[in-house]
C-alpha cells in the first residue's frame, strides 16, 4: 500500500484553499485560485484520499487510538517537537519555501496581531505539531485530510466522498445509518473521528490547555462540520458553543501562509515564555 502518495504533506492543505478560497480575495484571483489544477498534484490528492476514505474504519481508529495513546514513542520538549516536525520538510520540493517552525509562526503571529488571547495565539502555534505520526512512520493519509466521525454514515459533503465506496464500515448495518452506534446529540466527545494529527496532539494537550483550544486542535480538520454544517445532530450545546472558536480559528489556519519567512530569533523569546506557561517541560508523544 501507497505510503505517501503526497509529494509534500502541505498539498492536503493547498487543496483546501482550492475548496474553501480566501473571501477577501478579490472574486477573479479566487476564480483563478479555484480553476487553477496542477493535474499531477491533483491526482496525488486523489489518491491520498481513495486510501484515507478506504482505510479509516471505526476498528482502524480503535487500534490507533490503543497503539499511539499509550505516549510510548519518544519524549521532547514542543521545541524538540518543533525541531523534529522540520524533517518532514522535502528540500526538493520547489513549492516549499518556508520549514514548519515559520509555517506556524505565520498562523500565530497572525492571531496575536488581532489581539487574541494569549491561549489562541499558542494554540495557532502548536496546532499541526501533531504531524510528528509522520515521523513514527504513519501513512500520510493516516495523518492529515479532512477528519470525519466514524461509526456512523458517511457524508457526502467530505472531500471524495466516492471514495467511501471501499470503506467496509460504508456497507455494516451497525455503521452506515445516519446516527449509526451513537445516539442524537450525544455530543463529539463521544464520538470516534478518523484519525490523524488533530486527534493525537488534543490527547496529548487535553490537561494542559482551556477548552476552546482543545476544541480548535481537536476538530481544526472536521470541513464536512464547521464549513458544511453536516453533523449538527451528533453535536449537544457545548460543542456548538466552542464550535464558534473552530470557525474563528479557521481563517487563520488557511489563509496567512505567505511568502515572508517571519523572523524566527526575535520572535522566540515570546513562545519560549507563551510554552512555559502552559505546557509542562516535557511531553510524552
Amino acid at each position: 500500500m501507497e505510503k505517501s502518495p503526497l509529494k509534500n504533506i502541505e498539498h492536503w492543505e493547498e487543496d483546501i484553499l482550492k475548496r474553501y478560497p480566501d473571501p477577501d480575495l478579490p472574486k477573479k484571483e479566487k476564480e483563478d485560485f479555484r480553476n487553477y489544477e496542477d493535474s499531477d498534484r491533483a491526482e496525488t490528492v486523489r489518491e491520498f484520499y481513495r486510501l484515507n476514505h478506504t482505510y479509516q474504519t471505526y476498528n482502524f481508529v480503535c487500534e490507533k487510538e490503543a497503539d499511539f495513546l499509550k505516549f510510548n514513542r519518544k519524549e521532547m520538549s514542543l521545541w524538540e517537537a518543533v525541531d523534529f516536525l522540520n524533517t518532514l520538510v522535502d528540500d526538493s520540493d520547489p513549492d516549499i519555501d518556508l520549514d514548519q517552525l515559520q509555517h506556524l509562526l505565520q498562523t500565530s503571529e497572525a492571531i496575536r496581531a488581532d489581539g487574541h488571547p494569549d491561549w489562541f495565539v499558542l494554540t495557532g502555534f502548536l496546532h499541526d505539531v501533531g504531524k510528528v505520526l509522520c515521523l513514527f512512520d504513519e501513512p500520510q493519509w493516516a495523518v492529515v485530510g479532512d477528519t470525519f466521525p466514524v461509526g456512523c454514515k458517511f457524508s457526502d459533503k467530505i472531500v471524495h466522498a466516492e471514495f467511501f465506496n471501499a470503506n467496509p464500515d460504508s456497507t455494516n448495518p451497525k455503521y452506515n445509518t445516519k446516527y449509526g452506534i451513537y445516539e442524537p446529540n450525544c455530543g463529539l466527545d463521544n464520538v470516534k473521528m478518523s484519525w490523524g494529527h488533530d486527534e493525537y496532539l488534543y490527547q496529548i494537550m487535553k490537561d494542559y490547555l482551556p477548552e476552546p483550544a482543545l476544541y480548535i486542535i481537536r476538530y481544526h480538520s472536521f470541513y464536512a462540520q464547521h464549513r458544511e454544517n453536516e453533523y449538527s445532530h451528533l453535536m449537544n450545546d457545548k460543542d456548538h458553543e466552542m464550535f464558534e472558536w473552530v470557525k474563528e480559528f479557521n481563517p487563520y489556519d488557511l489563509y496567512t501562509k505567505a511568502p515572508v519567512k517571519p523572523d524566527t530569533e526575535a520572535l522566540k523569546p515570546y513562545y519560549q515564555e507563551l510554552v512555559k506557561k502552559y505546557l509542562p517541560e516535557v511531553l510524552k508523544f
